[in-house]
């Protein structure tokens, strides 16, 4: 046995316990010397790991270790980005509280706000809008924004237009156009969503 592979096998073993949730051996695994760091054969850190299953007691022990959030694995992915999928607000916090790069992209070159303005996640949209300074009006290689995937992706539906308006709020450019020089605006009305239109017009914003 070598002397890097007792280090090695600890560090298999915490990544494994990060991905099912195992906050006991976490813990044990941390104190008898994996790092919190440890990376598996994607480039995949327990923290990122443990933001996909949404186990947060989890994430905490790792950040308390010094996890770093900010590393991708080759998906691009990290623990930051993967909460603008899940769109959980209590791993958002956690993972805040690490300090990520907020200018951090995934595989489609969108930032944490975009997927979650997409998906619905409104809660986690307030969030992350209220507490950090990201860039609201980030494009991605889709060339559209988080107000842009919100109108696109979204169905109209009383949560995304209510994801429109946290947008708004926060400073999102509705001049914004996607490649084709469509707006946030001419989408909304080409789709029959009144209440975006509405917001995407300039009222009701705050109402």
């Amino acid at each position: 046995m070598t002397q890097a592979e007792p280090k090695e096998q600890l560090n298999a073993h915490l990544l494994r316990a990060a991905e099912t949730g195992d906050l006991k051996n976490v813990r044990a695994l941390l104190a008898a010397g994996a790092s919190a760091n440890a990376r598996d054969g994607r480039g995949r850190t327990a923290l990122t790991w443990a933001a996909q299953g949404d186990h947060v007691a989890v994430a905490r022990a790792l950040i308390a270790a010094d996890a770093d959030p900010d590393p991708q694995d080759d998906q691009r992915n990290n623990a930051l980005l993967i909460t603008g999928e899940t769109g959980s607000v209590a791993m958002l916090r956690e993972v805040l509280k690490a300090r990520p790069d907020l200018t951090l992209t995934n595989r489609f070159g969108g930032t944490a706000l975009i997927p979650a303005a997409d998906r619905g996640h409104l809660a986690y949209v307030r969030e992350m809008l209220r507490t950090t300074k990201i860039n609201v009006n980030h494009v991605n290689n889709l060339g559209w924004t988080a107000l842009l995937e919100a109108v696109i992706l979204g169905d109209g539906d009383p949560i995304h237009t209510e994801i429109v308006r946290e947008l708004l709020s926060h400073d999102a450019d509705r001049r914004i156009a996607d490649r084709d020089g469509v707006t946030p605006l001419q989408h909304a009305r080409q789709r029959g969503y009144a209440g975006m239109v509405k917001l995407l017009t300039g009222n009701a914003i705050h109402s």
